[in-house]
């Protein structure tokens, strides 16, 4: 949010207690058992096994938030929490969204003291932060849960990505960390000749088979368990595309130019920063928490200019950069960057 009043600077402050609130109801999914009508606290606490008292006090603070809305009969999701929670994603999104700020909030605990000490803020709480690359591949429930959220939330940008990509003359589509396949997807609806193989974690592939099959897609699309970083990947793609995968540099672009056919493209979707010590700012928090774990590093986000560079290196040409369209104002869809490069 973006501070105008007095009244924002308290809210603020109390964001501890709000948010923490706001993601209980996420994960102990409130506004999904309250969605078919009123309920009253008392059957609320009951259920949930909450004391009455402490049950009362975190629905009175969801109304004050404008997210509950009361009557003589209980509570019910308020018609702000059908628009912009009910009616935006599933309940294991939100949830699993609200796992994630909950692991990575012990960081952010007495900030003051702790900021000025050196060394991993994580390290002087004697806690580890959560490590995401690993849960995914060692646990394939956890594999499921947050490739699914991520093929909720991309939703809208493999639309907004669909319509702005020329892919005629395209057959064969490698996308690299493509994840549940949400943008390949997206790109198979609007042509219908292509077809797109996408390489990522097994356990994350598992996943991406199953979606493509609930969205009529798996005889077109298929998908590599391997690390396209350290793996061989195949040949003879007529386009290959990063979406939001970060880990990149000459070496591995280079490696990307030997799988395309001459004349193939390589499309980068990434949030890239006008330099090296400035985060976009959607993903400013995300900086900030990346900082307390690591203090030393300067910055080095990835910018315009570093990535065509890389591609140069790499013997790509004719590079274009285009801003990709933002069209609801949403974190998620805000602050990409779509850079094109031809083999």
């Amino acid at each position: 949010m973006r501070i105008e009043t007095v009244e924002d600077i308290h809210a603020l402050l109390d964001g501890y207690a709000t948010a923490a609130a706001l993601g209980a109801a996420m994960e102990l999914g409130l506004f999904w058992r309250l969605a078919d009508g009123p309920r009253p606290a008392q059957d609320i606490a009951r259920e949930l096994g909450i004391s009455f008292n402490r049950c009362q006090n975190w629905l009175q603070l969801l109304v004050k938030l404008g997210l509950l809305a009361q009557d003589d009969t209980g509570y019910a999701p308020s018609t702000l929490a059908r628009q912009t929670v009910l009616d935006v994603f599933s309940r294991d999104t939100w949830a699993f969204l609200a796992l994630s700020n909950r692991q990575g909030a012990p960081v952010l605990y007495d900030l003051a003291e702790r900021i000025t000490r050196p060394g991993s803020t994580w390290e002087n709480v004697q806690l580890k932060p959560p490590d995401y690359y690993h849960q995914i591949r060692t646990d394939p429930r956890y594999a499921e849960r947050f490739t699914r959220m991520i093929y909720e939330i991309h939703v809208p940008l493999a639309a907004i990505l669909a319509d702005m990509l020329d892919l005629t003359g395209v057959e064969k589509m490698l996308d690299l960390g493509g994840g549940s396949g949400v943008i390949s997807h997206a790109l198979l609806r609007k042509n219908p000749g292509l077809t797109s193989l996408i390489v990522d974690n097994e356990n994350v592939c598992a996943v991406g088979r199953e979606i493509a099959r609930e969205n009529n897609l798996a005889d077109r699309v298929s998908y590599l368990g391997a690390d396209f970083v350290t793996d061989e990947l195949p040949a003879g793609f007529d386009l290959a595309l990063l979406c939001d995968v970060g880990r990149q540099d000459a070496g591995i672009y280079a490696k990307i130019q030997a799988a395309l056919n001459p004349g193939g493209r390589l499309v980068i979707v990434d949030k890239l920063s006008a330099d090296e010590d400035t985060a976009v700012p959607s993903r400013v928090v995300w900086a900030l928490l990346g900082s307390l774990d690591s203090p030393a590093d300067t910055g080095g986000f990835r910018t315009v200019d570093s990535t065509v560079s890389y591609l140069q290196q790499a013997g790509f040409r004719e590079i274009t950069v285009r801003a990709l369209p933002d069209r609801d104002q949403l974190r998620w869809n805000k602050d990409w960057t779509v850079i094109e490069a031809s083999k």
